[in-house]
């Protein structure tokens, strides 16, 4: 069955222990990360999309999350840039990368996905990307990264909203306030997504 992975935010300043917001025990989860990606093969698996937590000093300070959280991942800066590579990837797997500025990656309207390795190719609207996945019959989605209870959590709902099932392996992801065990009981109980657990050497 081939599937499509979505790897949410790791990012310098989430995941590195002296990260402008960074998760506890994140920093944990780069090493078995970067082993689950590299494992990855393109007989199991459509495409592979990087999100990027992405503000701006100028308007931070306005946005709703400048009410929680301290500035962070500012477009351009070491703490924006991702600690995944994309050469992690099998060339075989098509990669994509998409800019977001609230948690919920759905929640903007109009952002198109970029080929995250060659960045003059076409974008793709978010939209029909994945109305696209789901006519080639990829209906099986696994989410990574971090944080289980805000961005790993919104880009869930919206999986699970436009039809997609969903798994997210529990060693490769953290929470803030809540871990992806609470989040699921709490916010998707009986929604369809599943927390793998380490059953598997690609499971980490």
């Amino acid at each position: 069955m081939t599937r499509f992975v979505v790897v949410v935010d790791t990012q310098w300043d989430f995941m590195a222990g002296d990260g402008a917001l960074s998760v506890a025990g994140a920093e944990e989860l780069i090493a078995p990360m970067q082993s689950w990606l590299s494992a990855l093969t393109p007989d199991e698996v459509a495409g592979v999309l990087f999100t990027f937590d992405t503000h701006f000093v100028e308007t931070y300070a306005a946005s709703p999350e400048a009410a929680m959280f301290p500035i962070h991942c500012i477009r351009g800066t070491k703490g924006w840039g991702n600690m995944l590579d994309v050469a992690l990837v099998d060339p075989a797997i098509p990669a994509w990368r998409i800019e977001k500025g609230v948690f919920d990656m759905w929640a903007e309207p109009g952002l198109a996905l970029e080929d995250a390795r060659e960045p003059n190719q076409p974008t793709i609207e978010r939209e029909a990307f994945f109305a696209d996945l789901a006519a080639r019959r990829v209906t099986d989605v696994t989410v990574i990264g971090v944080a289980a209870d805000y961005c790993v959590r919104w880009a869930v709902d919206g999986l699970i909203a436009r039809g997609f099932a969903v798994t997210v392996p529990a060693g490769l992801t953290r929470g803030i306030e809540r871990q992806i065990d609470a989040v699921a009981a709490e916010d998707f109980a009986g929604a369809g997504l599943i927390v793998e657990r380490a059953s598997t050497p690609n499971a980490a």
